[in-house]
C-alpha cells in the first residue's frame, strides 16, 4: 500500500495533491530532466534485477507510489526488443514503502510472443514485496479501427498559473492566517520534478463545492527529448499518480483528507508522445464509498490526441474541517 496524503501541516486541502517545486528542480528546461538522470535511473544488479533509489518523498514520509510504477515499467522495458512497447500495465501496492532504503525491482519473463510480450515485476524493500506490477509489450501494429473521445476545451498552458505561482499568490494575502501561511510554505518547499497548471485552481479555503473532475497541464521538468518512446511511457506512469485521488475529494470541501493510499493502478498507452512536453490530465471520480475511492484519468496531447489512459483505486479517509475565519 503506498501512502500518499497526510494532510498533516494544514486545515485546508488543495485539489492538487503536491505542487511542482521550487529551487533546484526550477531551472531551465534545458537541462536534462531529472526524472531521466536520477528518480527513474535504475543500478543494474543482475539479469532481471535492479536497484532504484528515491528523490523525492511526500510530507507522508512514504515512497510516493509514481516512482515506484515508474521504475517497475523501467525494469520491464530494460528486457523486450527494442520494437516493442509497454502497452498496458496493471499493478497492486502491498506495502507501504520506507523511503530509508533502496529498493530492488525483480522481473519475471512470463511470455515473448510475436506481436505480445509480458513481463511480472516484484517491487521488493526488507524482503517482502510493496507493489506487484504486470506490463504487457506490443509490436505495434496498423489497424483501420481507430477511434477516441474528444479533448476537452481548456485554455492553454501559456495563459495560465504555475502551481508555484497560484501559492504565490495566496501567500500574498495580507490576511492570510498563520496556520494555512505555513502549510503553503511547505508545499512551496517542496521538490517535484514536474511542472503543473491547473485549469480550474482551488480557492485557499477550499470551500467550493466541484464536481469530482479536475483538469490540469502537466510535463516533466527539464529536457528529455524525442528519441526513447519506452522512457517517455515510464516517466508518463510516473506523472500518473500526481493528484489522482485527490480528485475524489472535490465534492466535499467540509472533508480532509486525514490519510490517502493507492491500492492498486492500471494505465494504458495508446499513441506516441513526448512526457516534456505540455499534455493535458483529465481526471474524474465515478464512485467513492466505504472509504474507497475509484479515479479514471485521461493524458492528452495538444493537438487533442489522446496519449494516455489510466485507473486507480485508493483508501481514503476524512474528518470533517473546522474552518478557519481569517484567512
Amino acid at each position: 500500500m503506498s501512502e500518499k496524503v497526510s494532510n498533516e501541516t494544514s486545515d485546508h486541502s488543495m485539489d492538487f495533491a503536491v505542487p511542482a517545486g521550487s529551487g533546484a528542480l526550477a531551472e531551465s528546461h534545458d537541462l536534462r530532466s531529472i526524472l531521466v538522470t536520477s528518480v527513474l535511473n535504475l543500478e543494474k544488479l543482475d539479469i532481471d534485477l535492479y536497484r532504484g533509489t528515491h528523490h523525492w518523498v511526500p510530507r507522508s514520509r512514504r515512497l510516493f507510489g509514481g516512482q515506484i510504477i515508474g521504475q517497475a515499467l523501467v525494469a520491464a522495458a530494460d528486457s523486450v526488443g527494442e520494437n516493442v512497447f509497454a502497452h498496458s500495465l496493471h499493478c497492486y501496492f502491498v506495502r507501504a514503502g520506507d523511503p530509508k532504503v533502496p529498493v530492488l525491482y525483480q522481473v519475471e519473463r512470463i511470455r515473448d510472443g510475436r506481436s505480445f510480450s509480458v513481463r511480472s515485476v516484484k517491487a521488493i524493500q526488507h524482503g517482502q514485496p510493496i507493489l506487484i506490477c504486470q506490463v504487457s509489450f506490443h509490436r505495434d501494429q496498423p489497424s483501420p479501427l481507430q477511434h477516441q473521445f474528444s479533448m476537452p476545451s481548456v485554455p492553454p498552458p501559456e495563459d495560465l498559473l504555475t502551481v508555484e505561482e497560484l501559492i504565490q499568490g495566496y501567500l500574498s494575502k495580507p490576511d492570510l492566517a498563520e496556520k494555512a501561511k505555513q502549510g503553503l510554505t511547505k508545499l512551496l518547499a517542496d521538490e517535484v520534478p514536474i511542472e503543473i497548471k491547473p485549469v480550474n485552481p482551488p480557492d485557499i479555503q477550499y470551500r467550493r463545492v466541484r464536481e469530482p473532475k479536475n483538469l490540469f497541464w502537466v510535463r516533466a521538468r527539464g529536457h528529455i527529448g524525442e528519441g526513447d518512446m519506452k522512457l517517455h511511457r515510464c516517466v508518463a506512469a510516473y506523472v500518473s499518480d500526481y493528484s489522482f485521488l485527490g480528485t475524489t475529494l472535490l465534492s466535499f470541501p467540509g472533508q480532509r483528507a486525514n490519510f490517502v493510499a493507492s491500492l492498486d493502478h492500471a494505465m494504458w498507452f495508446h499513441n506516441i508522445f513526448r512526457a516534456d512536453q505540455w499534455m493535458l490530465y483529465e481526471t474524474e471520480s465515478s464512485w467513492a464509498g466505504g472509504s474507497r475511492g475509484l479515479v479514471q484519468g485521461r493524458l492528452w496531447r495538444r493537438d487533442g490526441v489522446l496519449a494516455a489512459s489510466c485507473a486507480q483505486e485508493g483508501v481514503i479517509r476524512v474528518s470533517t474541517v473546522k474552518t478557519d475565519s481569517k484567512l
